[in-house]
């Protein structure tokens, strides 16, 4: 897609047709806007809808009142901007046919064809990272270098990452790092997505961090009007309100993702779809923790998204049973502390671009993690703690080194320390006790 198409995508709508949806759709969402409120006045229900009055919202609400579906009570100010409006009788049963198709209330929907030639043009393969931003992003930990040249290119390439490795060495740590580099650079995703009559819910605020916009933080609302958005060429003014812009998503799941959770989720009380996981997360990161853990087979996973990870391209059911295509451009990120030959087969493997190995750390890098979080826990360190620490507890006891490891032990030390009024030191007494509360040895 050109530079010219995206702009044109987030141009406001002059008129309905350049809604991208008809005239029913929008008198059903503004009969249901005004009955929700009460009373309301014309600006807010543009507000509401995220729509402009001239052109779009204006004729709306010309046939609602043609058709006797709506009452105006009055106006704050000249022109028909400022009359307010209420629901009559007739346009309250009216509303009532509406809800039972759809409850959904909120911004209007854009059209899917624009939702995917939008995400397609945003896709995480658009990112380009060098060797110092990596560095920059990974700044304060304890990291091989081999493993930093690995996760450039992964995450330039916007395509399929599987981190793996024994457990408490910092896969997720590692993913959550990644992710920030990601949402440095903001992309659009819009509220809702409308396939035929129907709406489904893209953005919430949970999986989405919006950018936040000049003024509203104090400072000077008017530059807001004068600024030009990065991401589209145009004033921020006039961008069509139906797209928000937000960071790149970073969309964790764990063991609570299922298959059923990975098509439309359809609410047959409120009747419209919530997004799938993979959705969500378009433009940005879809990180699987834990991944061979969930309540589903890995290979039932495996064996679903087998195509979208070579094709870049996902087909989710309406509940009608209609199929439709959304586009599959997000990097996906297997965490997993389990073999991955007894997870996954070659072929899968092969589908997924980039493996990187999270290993036990050396003993010279697990003395710098231990020194690093004596710092952040404000424990006094010493150097015969430390090799006490390394001779009682992993040597003697044949322990692998783990990279979560100094991080409790030091707050177990600290909750003793509290205990019996003592200052925080790594004495190898201190240590013992805290080992001896920490560790399982059987």
């Amino acid at each position: 897609m050109s530079e010219a198409q995206r702009q044109q995508i987030l141009k406001p709508p002059l008129s309905i047709e350049e809604s991208g949806l008809n005239l029913g759709m929008l008198s059903e969402l503004a009969l249901k806007t005004i009955y929700s409120v009460g009373e309301i006045g014309a600006i807010e229900i543009c507000e509401a809808m995220c729509l402009p009055f001239v052109g779009v919202v204006q004729p709306v609400l010309e046939l609602l009142d043609r058709e006797e579906l709506v009452n105006i009570i009055g106006a704050r100010g000249f022109g028909e901007q400022a009359y307010r409006y209420t629901i009559s009788r007739k346009g309250i049963e009216r509303t009532r046919q509406a809800m039972e198709h759809s409850q959904y209330l909120g911004p209007a929907p854009v059209p899917l064809p624009r939702y995917n030639a939008m995400m397609r043009a945003q896709a995480v393969g658009e990112v380009r990272l060098d060797e110092e931003a990596v560095r920059t992003a990974f700044d304060g930990l304890v990291i091989d270098a081999a493993i930093l040249d690995k996760v450039g290119p992964a995450l330039n390439s916007g395509m399929s990452v599987f981190l793996y490795g024994p457990p408490g060495n910092g896969k997720t740590t590692i993913a959550t790092r990644m992710a920030r580099l990601l949402a440095r650079d903001p992309i659009y995703i819009p509220y809702a997505v409308s396939v035929d009559r129907h709406t489904i819910k893209v953005y919430d605020d949970f999986n989405h961090q919006r950018v936040e916009e000049e003024g509203e933080s104090g400072r000077d609302a008017s530059a807001t009007d004068r600024r030009t958005d990065q991401a589209s060429g145009f004033p921020a003014s006039v961008i069509d309100e139906r797209w928000v812009q937000i960071k790149r998503p970073i969309v964790m799941v764990g063991g609570e993702l299922s298959l059923e959770s990975l098509d439309l989720i359809w609410d047959p009380v409120a009747k419209y779809y919530e997004a799938p996981f993979q959705m969500k997360a378009n433009g940005g990161m879809f990180l699987i923790d834990d991944f061979g853990r969930q309540q589903m087979d890995p290979q039932d996973l495996l064996n679903r998204w087998i195509v979208p990870l070579e094709t870049r391209v996902d087909f989710l059911s309406l509940h009608t049973g209609k199929k439709i295509e959304i586009p599959f451009e997000q990097l996906v990120v297997f965490s997993t502390n389990l073999d991955p030959a007894d997870l996954v087969d070659d072929a899968f493997l092969r589908r997924i671009r980039h493996k990187i190995k999270v290993d036990d750390p050396t003993v010279e890098n697990f003395h710098a993690v231990y020194r690093n979080m004596c710092k952040v826990r404000q424990v006094d360190y010493t150097r015969e703690g430390f090799v006490h620490l390394v001779r009682e507890w992993y040597a003697k006891r044949n322990r692998s080194f783990r990279n979560s490891h100094p991080r409790d032990i030091l707050d177990q030390l600290r909750d003793i320390a509290v205990y019996k009024h003592l200052d925080p030191v790594a004495t190898p007494e201190m240590i013992d006790m805290a080992c001896s509360a920490y560790f399982a040895d059987l």
